[in-house]
């Protein structure tokens, strides 16, 4: 009985020191758009001194965030502009078009693009150390953000 539990306490330690290595804390932005659920879930890795928004590479989708996919899930139809994206879950990601252009990507999870659209940078006025996305809802208007460094994208879409 005693080796049994050690056994158990030994995997459950195990188990716990790997979740601890695969690095950056998970995060979830969620809020409530035209009466329905619309939340990101997305990985919150640390600057560390990088200026990692800086190091993106033109033209290339960045994951926006660490270890698995950024998802959008949404139980409204969304628009953002004339870009639509229906409910469903979908992986975000964000291309870098130019210095101070930015696009974000909508795709299934298969990779099949659903959506892209541009996201309007400003710059801020203090460093914000861990990547913060956010989204906001207004009846049926909605924000989603991402924050990194003295980086700020966003972009609004309405749902129904």
């Amino acid at each position: 009985m005693m080796m049994k539990r050690f056994g158990l306490l030994s995997g459950v330690l195990a188990l716990a020191i790997s979740a601890q290595a695969h690095g950056a804390d998970r995060g979830e932005a969620k809020a409530t758009v035209a009466g329905k659920v619309v939340s990101i879930d997305y990985g919150r890795p640390n600057l560390k001194g990088r200026d990692m928004l800086g190091q993106a590479e033109v033209g290339k989708p960045w994951r926006m965030g660490a270890d698995n996919p950024t998802t959008l899930k949404t139980e409204a139809d969304l628009s953002f502009g004339s870009a639509a994206v229906p409910k469903g879950e979908y992986v975000l990601t964000a291309t870098k078009l130019a210095e101070d252009k930015w696009q974000l990507n909508v795709a299934k999870t298969d990779k099949t693009k659903v959506a892209e659209t541009p996201l309007s940078p400003s710059k801020l006025t203090a460093s914000i150390e861990t990547l913060t996305i956010e989204v906001k809802g207004d009846k049926n208007n909605g924000e989603f953000s991402m924050t990194w460094g003295t980086t700020a994208l966003k972009a609004d879409f309405s749902a129904k």
